[in-house]
């Protein structure tokens, strides 16, 4: 059986947004970032950092008397496996259902479209139906 990766929450998200643009990053640095938009303390961030590493989701490297920070999968890949299984529990594992939902919820420009055809274009050339 294929160990599962782990599921980051909002919170860890944010976390790990901050570590993909700016890796490694300390603690403090990841505290001094989310403070600027939130009222975070210290040990919050200090305690969700803790939990994801041991969850797998960071890894953390001695340097001095600080750790630096690391995220173990990359943005790509997280956000593979949150769509995943949002479309697996929301949609039944439907694309055509997930984009049919999105499409028609939000007013989609024509560049958007014209890049979601060629998308499609693309794909269908790769992989005939």
């Amino acid at each position: 059986m294929e160990n599962a990766k782990p599921t980051p929450t909002a919170a860890e998200l944010e976390i790990l947004s901050l570590l993909w643009e700016n890796q490694p990053l300390t603690v403090k640095e990841i505290h001094e970032q989310l403070a600027i938009t939130k009222d975070v303390g210290y040990t919050t961030a200090l305690k969700i950092m803790q939990n994801m590493t041991s969850k797998g989701l960071l890894r953390r490297e001695p340097n001095g008397k600080n750790h630096l920070y690391y995220p173990v999968y990359q943005k790509e890949e997280t956000r593979g496996t949150l769509l995943d299984r949002f479309l697996d529990s929301a949609f039944a594992g439907s694309v055509s259902g997930l984009a049919m939902q999105l499409l028609g919820n939000k007013k989609t420009s024509a560049r958007d479209l014209s890049e979601i055809k060629r998308i499609i274009e693309q794909m269908e050339k790769e992989q005939p139906l």
